[in-house]
């Protein structure tokens, strides 16, 4: 039985696709170990229950947890204190994973692989190197956010005396890592033609699939959305600044006579932005606002929308990206209109699953709402689910990465 310490500074019970790979390992036979911090993402405080004395060792479903300490991200209106929060939180988490690596707990895990998942911060990556070199184990990196291109997008920060040292770091983790995943071919692409090159040879596409509970599924009543004949679209996780979701007020004000509504699920740190825009523009009766709900009830609430709602801010990494909630969209049957481009929008067009609009303009949006309201929306959910099936199966995906991890 192989042994799979996996590092992820995100892990249940937030919500995270890296929790069903943890577990799916299990089930395959694989020891699993989790080396993770005390969850906190995305409102910034410790959840009910954890800190840094409770909940520091446990188990579930299968996977051991360990939670060594960090600094909770905050949650503030203020720019500069978020940022100060962020860097405090990320900076934390590595500084207790270095001294973790040097425990006895650690040398006596003898685990088989390293394998990091790589949802910002990169930082997290130098654990899996130090402890793969410290006990002479294989070392594996799934990137799902490209550094230092992501601080910069998300920070506005490009000054070289902050992203140079940024930079290196990043070369160092690509350099000193064995095999690394990405989530799509443009990520490939961007590691491999770096200043200083990757090697093809050990950078390789590997898509996130969707937990098998997205599914499609008869609409079903849900409290909160009423049954009105309205055409629905839900957009479902985490309300922060680069989903650009300050499109859609202001396209709902152009929609105001039309008999359409958006079903936001989730929460983060730009909800409260988000609902003082909808006030400003007046459409509080185009929009229900639903809080962060468990992943499991997600397919549920899409049964009772007609599409799904992915969006980005114009920015080259966006566009490189592809977003965890298209392919569960796609997994429970449902047609899609976003206001993206690049990665996104080439799925879409490739399965003639929905409408693509061109990012932050809320007059191309409208219309695109309108047009997705005439067409048929159920075949278009159904191309998106045929789509899925051939290129984000969970059992076809996991085999894949078997592969490299029995080798």
């Amino acid at each position: 039985m192989k042994h799979i310490l996996l590092i992820t500074q995100y892990f249940y019970p937030e919500t995270f696709r890296v929790n069903d790979m943890a577990c799916e390992w299990v089930k395959r036979g694989y020891k699993v170990t989790v080396l993770t911090g005390i969850p906190n993402y995305p409102m910034g405080k410790f959840f009910d229950g954890y800190d840094r004395k409770h909940r520091t060792r446990e188990t579930w479903n299968g996977v051991n947890i360990i939670r060594i300490p960090l600094i909770a991200r905050g949650n503030s209106r203020n720019k500069l204190m978020n940022a100060a929060g962020m860097a405090a939180n990320y900076l934390s988490f590595v500084r207790s994973g270095r001294k973790w690596v040097k425990s006895k707990e650690a040398a006596n895990l003898h685990a088989d692989i390293v394998f990091t998942v790589e949802v910002s911060p990169m930082t997290q990556a130098l654990i899996g190197i130090w402890y793969g070199k410290r006990y002479h184990v294989p070392t594996y990196l799934y990137v799902q956010d490209l550094w230092p291109e992501n601080v910069e997008t998300v920070t506005g920060i490009h000054n070289r005396a902050i992203i140079g040292p940024i930079d290196r770091m990043v070369d160092k983790i690509y350099r000193e890592t064995d095999t690394i995943f990405t989530t799509s071919p443009s990520f490939v692409e961007a590691i491999v033609n770096r200043k200083h090159p990757v090697p093809r040879s050990k950078v390789h596409y590997w898509p996130q699939y969707a937990e098998e509970f997205y599914r499609p599924m008869e609409p079903q009543k849900i409290e909160g959305i009423e049954d009105d004949g309205c055409y629905k679209i839900a957009f479902t996780g985490n309300i922060g600044t680069a989903q650009g979701l300050d499109v859609l007020p202001k396209a709902a004000e152009l929609l105001k006579n039309d008999n359409v509504k958006f079903i936001i699920v989730g929460d983060g740190r730009y909800q409260p932005e988000f609902e003082r825009q909808i006030r400003l523009h007046d459409v509080q009766d185009k929009f229900v606002m639903i809080p962060r709900v468990p992943a499991e009830r997600v397919p549920k609430i899409l049964s009772a929308c007609d599409a799904g709602f992915i969006s980005f801010n114009k920015t080259p990494l966006w566009e490189n990206t592809i977003p965890a909630k298209l392919q569960s969209y796609m997994a429970c049957g449902k047609a899609i209109i976003a206001s993206a481009s690049g990665e996104t929008k080439r799925v879409i067009h490739e399965s003639q699953c929905g409408i693509c609009t061109e990012i932050g303009n809320p007059g191309a949006l409208a219309a695109g709402v309108r047009k997705m309201m005439s067409n048929d929306s159920v075949a278009m959910g159904k191309n998106a689910r045929i789509y899925f099936e051939a290129h984000y199966d969970k059992k076809k995906l996991m085999d894949d990465i078997d592969l490299y991890i029995r080798r």
